[in-house]
């Protein structure tokens, strides 16, 4: 995972623009749902991969966690992570997931979101997850759907009219680079079959407590053209455990 966009000032500002940017996890989509999957918090030690902003970290400190620490590639995630949540309990790092050291059963709990895609090789991802939880740690994880990530340019196909007519899929089984276009910047994003995603982490010794593909909620649905979002899933949510 060599991309790192977030540095750029352009890419970053539109990326300050969004929603989920200005404020957080209320106005994640995936929230109500990713929420669930938490276990108990209290005076447990957390580790957040890729923690953009930090909304997941203070989240864990406002439920009681002992310790966070949240790495991110981007400095000026990081930068912006200290500003918005910071916390005495909160170590902010500037670290790319496959730099980070993964000291042994460390952390009750590990937690990515919306980072996993941009990794080539989730098996050796998992592999240090799992080194670096304690016994009965539980890995929380929300990646893109694998029938987004091989969707043709992750877009519709749309009528003259421009409503969308289907969602285009391809190459479902040759996992592997995906370009596609995100804030009007060529974005390297890797395809996993679900075969990957799952099987992986049951070779790698987890086991599955919970599975979700995101949908929108009632409220949601509300919103212009979210509706369409009920046609395919854009994100996949798991649980594992140690």
């Amino acid at each position: 995972m060599t991309q790192n966009h977030y540095d750029n000032p352009i890419f970053f500002k539109k990326y300050s623009e969004m929603d989920r940017s200005k404020y957080g996890l209320q106005a994640a989509g995936e929230w109500s749902m990713l929420e669930r999957l938490f276990p108990n918090l209290n005076n447990k030690t957390v580790l957040d991969l890729g923690c953009g902003y930090g909304w997941h970290c203070k989240y864990c400190i406002e439920k009681n966690a002992k310790a966070v620490i949240g790495i991110d590639l981007s400095e000026k995630m990081i930068q912006e992570a200290q500003k918005r949540n910071h916390d005495p309990k909160i170590e902010y790092r500037v670290c790319s997931l496959l730099d980070y050291e993964y000291p042994k059963n460390s952390f009750d709990i590990v937690i990515s979101n919306l980072v996993l895609h941009y990794i080539s090789d989730l098996n050796n991802i998992y592999k240090n997850v799992y080194q670096t939880l304690k016994k009965e740690g539980t890995f929380i994880f929300n990646i893109e759907h694998p029938t987004f990530t091989a969707g043709i340019n992750q877009e519709w196909i749309y009528d003259e009219k421009h409503s969308p007519l289907y969602w285009p899929i391809d190459d479902y089984y040759y996992p592997g680079k995906r370009k596609t276009n995100f804030l009007n910047h060529e974005i390297i994003k890797y395809h996993h079959t679900m075969t990957q995603i799952i099987q992986g982490l049951i070779d790698c010794g987890f086991t599955i407590e919970n599975l979700i593909e995101v949908e929108p909620n009632e409220e949601m649905k509300k919103i212009p053209g979210m509706i369409h979002e009920m046609r395919r899933p854009m994100m996949l949510l798991v649980k594992a455990r140690k």
